[in-house]
């Protein structure tokens, strides 16, 4: 396990030295320039030597790899460097716009998981087969639609039309209920989707047979027996989702003019401020492997067939399809 831990360490310093180097060269690959940025797009006072101090003083003047080099060493010694606009440590920037943020990602990922394994469970369940083919197509549905479409629906129907909610802002908790709704929908479209294929797999195992034998209910081998089961490649999408979330909200912090992670991003984009946008992206990187390391720990306590053994993960299908031989999933086994 310790082993296993501490691979997954290493790997995780090399996502985020990736996601590091990736920004990094993005943004020095946009045609616009921080420094003019900096100074204003229409200002028409400021001279050529100017603009060249400027650029000394922020290391502007260097050559790439002596940027890239040096901002890096900053990074792994704990400084995020400082807003090129604001002149404001990054650490700080970031930190403040974390809070609203986790507030409605974890609401979403929350309404996410309940609407998208309902309608999963709700459309394997029902004897009807034009109900589960109508439910069965609503996730194609949710995931086609662009989220800030979900956004302003929602703020057209429940805000404007009922008004039941607060349209945009951060003013208490019924604020936050439409952009975690508009979150959820194209996540939990997602998560439906897979579950429901999932459950329809795992409903035609052998081992559904011989609880159904055993005198299990069908409500019972639904829930108890197939669910368990199917949720696991669900589980597997998890820092998937996650990601999705975080990227959502740039989008839907932005349509409900809330703060958070994602206007500092669509402002630090807009402006070029490179330390404010690599701070994100680390972030964000920072996010998903930890969701993604806490997940394959969670995977043995859901299926006692997969083991952590020889520092190597067993959380993968090869290993779930040799298990199958191996136990009975039901638990019969004295």
């Amino acid at each position: 396990m310790l082993r296993y831990v501490l691979t997954r360490l290493l790997q995780a310093f090399g996502v985020l030295w990736a996601a590091y180097t990736v920004s990094f060269l993005v943004l020095y690959a946009l045609p616009s320039d921080p420094i003019r940025l900096l100074a204003g797009s229409e200002a028409t006072d400021v001279t050529g030597e100017q603009l060249d101090a400027l650029r000394a003083e922020h290391g502007f003047d260097q050559p790439l790899i002596v940027q890239y080099l040096t901002q890096l060493w900053r990074v792994l010694r704990g400084d995020l460097g400082s807003s090129l606009q604001s002149g404001r440590p990054v650490a700080d920037i970031v930190g403040e716009a974390v809070g609203p943020t986790v507030q409605i990602a974890l609401a979403g990922l929350v309404l996410a998981v309940l609407l998208g394994g309902a309608l999963a469970v709700w459309a394997t369940f029902t004897r009807s087969r034009r109900l589960a083919a109508f439910l069965l197509g609503l996730p194609p549905l949710g995931v086609a639609v662009p989220g800030f479409w979900f956004g302003l629906l929602l703020i057209q129907w429940l805000a404007f039309g009922l008004h039941l909610f607060p349209a945009v802002g951060d003013s208490g908790p019924l604020s936050l209920v439409l952009p975690a709704l508009t979150l959820a929908l194209p996540t939990g479209a997602t998560i439906a989707q897979l579950l429901a294929r999932s459950l329809e797999q795992t409903l035609d195992e052998p081992y559904i047979d011989t609880a159904r034998a055993k005198g299990a209910g069908r409500a019972r081998v639904h829930l108890a027996h197939a669910l368990r089961n199917a949720a696991l490649p669900a589980l597997t999408m998890t820092g998937l989702v996650v990601g999705q979330l975080l990227s959502g909200t740039v989008v839907t912090e932005t349509v409900f003019s809330r703060p958070g992670i994602g206007r500092v991003t669509a402002s630090a984009v807009q402006t070029q401020d490179i330390a404010v946008v690599q701070g994100v992206v680390l972030f964000a990187a920072a996010v998903f492997v930890i969701v993604n390391l806490v997940v394959d720990l969670v995977y043995p306590l859901l299926d006692p067939r997969i083991v952590l053994a020889g520092g190597a993960p067993a959380p993968d299908e090869e290993h779930a399809e040799d298990a199958d031989d191996a136990l009975d999933p039901i638990g019969a086994k004295p």
